[in-house]
């Protein structure tokens, strides 16, 4: 065997199907496009959703709720998960680049820090937001927080 004598597995390849090439070949004429209508016209592009002329799906459904453009999404990281990082990597400082490069938030995310869990050592901790009982927490336990 070489590379002259290869072939495709049996059953594995099928010919194109030829439109549009005279009437002898079965597919001439309207080419497999039918008689009329804009699925037969060229430079047809059906809308997305678009059902035959049926409601669409998403004009059937209900809408419900209000969505706010303007919400601003925060990522939580809890007192817990700081106190295991404080242990494991003996740190006095905690700011978002240490949380981004131990994969707890991403490099675009906002960080708020919450109040699950408990918090022993003196630590200076940089976040965009802070919970009221995390706040606490971080100066009962003699450290310090700074707004980013």
């Amino acid at each position: 065997m070489n590379l002259s004598n290869l072939k495709p597995a049996a059953g594995s390849t099928k010919t194109k199907k030829r439109i549009g090439r005279g009437p002898g070949s079965g597919r001439g004429g309207t080419s497999t496009r039918g008689h009329k209508g804009a699925q037969s016209r060229s430079g047809h592009s059906r809308k997305i959703g678009f059902e035959g002329g049926q409601m669409p799906l998403q004009r059937r459904v209900p809408k419900v709720g209000f969505k706010n453009l303007n919400r601003v999404e925060y990522v939580g990281v809890n007192l817990d998960v700081l106190q295991g990082l404080v242990d494991k990597f003996k740190l006095s400082a905690i700011d978002f680049d240490t949380l981004t490069s131990h994969g707890l938030v991403g490099k675009k995310d906002l960080v708020k820090i919450l109040g699950r869990g408990e918090l022993t050592a003196k630590v200076e901790v940089k976040a965009h937001a802070f919970s009221n009982t995390a706040q606490q927490a971080i100066e009962a336990a003699g450290g310090s927080i700074v707004k980013l």
